[in-house]
């Protein structure tokens, strides 16, 4: 699914924090927003996954103006399209790595859902054989992993990504890129803000946010820049 904002503006507390921001994000390619802390890379983020409201501009999902969407149209939006993986995960820790990715639970513990599906998942993301297990007791970058295996057990449309590697040691960090790479080329949108040059070289479309809708990398749909 395309997502696109055009000329979108958003003051925060009497600040401005976008000036007319303007991105085109294709299904089947990364897209990373990038810029100096501060520049707000997140805030944009939060716009397009409709987190944020806009004070100017229109925000299009797949060519259908979405700015206006009322809180029964995000939802339906956030549960049937997107997906989101932000800094602090979105796990609970308290309950099992299966009941974090289906989300869903039954009496005495059973686990519910597609079991063949998640468990295909978990050994996608490198966690098979710890659906029992609690969520508390992963590590920072199995977390962001768990936080994925829930996106693509989704089946999610839109995958909305908040500094996926901050504080992940050099081997998950090569992982979790290689998993988001990997989502993005079976056809799904994936928008990421990041600082992380790693991360940045493997998107395929950069925007740099606060530059007046700089694009300083761009491939095309056949992958040739």
């Amino acid at each position: 699914m395309k997502v696109e904002a055009q000329e979108i503006s958003l003051s925060i507390g009497g600040k401005k924090v976008l000036n007319r921001e303007s991105i085109c994000c294709l299904p089947g390619k990364m897209s990373a927003l990038v810029g100096p802390s501060g520049c707000g890379k997140t805030t944009l983020l939060n716009c397009l996954g409709l987190l944020l409201p806009v004070d100017e501009g229109s925000i299009f999902i797949d060519g259908n103006n979405v700015t206006k969407f009322n809180a029964a149209s995000r939802r339906k939006f956030w549960r049937d399209y997107a997906a989101f993986i932000l800094q602090d995960y979105g796990i609970m820790d308290e309950e099992t790595v299966a009941f974090n990715v289906t989300m869903e639970s039954s009496v005495f513990g059973r686990i519910k859902g597609n079991r063949e599906r998640l468990t295909q998942v978990l050994k996608q993301t490198g966690l098979q054989g710890r659906e029992e297990e609690l969520a508390g007791h992963l590590s920072g970058g199995e977390k962001q992993r768990l936080a994925l295996a829930r996106a693509i057990y989704k089946d999610a449309k839109i995958l909305f990504v908040d500094e996926p590697t901050a504080s992940l040691d050099v081997d998950n960090r090569k992982m979790v890129i290689d998993l988001f790479t990997e989502f993005a080329s079976r056809g799904r949108t994936v928008i990421v803000s990041t600082h992380d040059q790693e991360m940045i070289e493997a998107c395929d479309v950069l925007h740099e946010v606060g530059k007046n809708n700089a694009i300083i990398k761009q491939v095309s749909i056949n992958n040739s820049v």
